[in-house]
């Protein structure tokens, strides 16, 4: 588990504090990635980007696909990214409805980027342990075969299953799917200050958000709430396995920034090593 939190990713909402929550609580050796809202569009995620970047932070921006207007859209942010030496985007889908371009999906997105010479030495995708409500399991890992070629690595999508986490794993090495995942988790979150977080998200966006992830209030509501350490407990031994490979742990911190550190840093003593 140690070799886990260390090896981790703190995922971030571009919201008015973050940057001051970040300089304030995480050190240098987390990764940030910075989520995109379809209320609010591409340039706060960059904006945020670039200036994380500045104070020394290795950031990675989400770039989904129904965000970009079309191909020279493209090129204008892989300019830009790389002008400021950021060298990692992760492209999901994204759901913003309707989309903004021509771009319904990740995989023509990633097939431009390779046109453009593959601007980014480091481009993640989408995972789904837990079925996707729209996209059959089979077809979501088919997708990640598809995108192989362009991606360097997975970051799954939030489960609070330690079984199907672990046999999600299984199986995409199964299919042949080799790219390192970095496996997505919650933080400690509350549910109280989720509900909060995702009000602030936007009005017509927190709903979405709420309908899509009812699941995870009903979860994080029952006895005993949620607990993140448990889940790493359950599900270490399939993370850790030879074969499994894992990268590390994309924390999804919920703009709970500074309690999701105080919690990595706790743990970290607890486990040793």
């Amino acid at each position: 588990m140690r070799s886990l939190l260390q090896q981790v990713r703190y995922e971030v909402l571009p919201a008015k504090a973050t940057e001051d929550k970040v300089l304030a609580h995480v050190p240098r050796d987390v990764v940030i990635t910075v989520t995109a809202s379809p209320v609010k569009g591409l340039d706060p995620t960059l904006d945020l980007t670039v200036r994380l970047a500045a104070h020394g932070y290795r950031v990675v921006p989400h770039i989904p696909a129904r965000l970009i207007r079309d191909g020279a859209h493209l090129a204008d942010i892989a300019d830009w990214l790389r002008s400021v030496e950021v060298d990692d985007i992760f492209v999901p889908a994204g759901d913003a409805d309707p989309p903004a371009g021509a771009y319904q999906g990740a995989l023509p997105v990633l097939r431009s980027l390779a046109r453009l010479g593959d601007p980014f030495t480091h481009v993640g995708i989408t995972g789904y342990p837990e079925s996707h409500p729209l996209i059959s399991d089979d077809v979501t890992i088919q997708a990640m075969w598809d995108k192989r070629a362009h991606a360097t690595y997975i970051v799954s999508n939030l489960c609070f299953d330690p079984r199907v986490l672990g046999d999600w794993v299984t199986r995409i090495r199964r299919r042949d799917v080799t790219l390192p995942v970095h496996v997505g988790i919650a933080g400690p979150v509350e549910r109280t200050k989720l509900l909060a977080m995702a009000t602030k998200i936007g009005v017509g966006e927190s709903t979405k958000f709420l309908a899509k992830h009812a699941s995870w209030f009903a979860r994080l509501a029952a006895p005993g709430g949620y607990s993140p350490e448990l889940l790493l407990k359950r599900t270490a031994p399939a993370l850790t396995a030879p074969g499994a490979g894992v990268a590390g742990l994309h924390v999804f911190t919920f703009n709970q920034i500074a309690e999701t550190e105080r919690w990595r840093r706790a743990l970290l003593d607890r486990v040793g090593g």
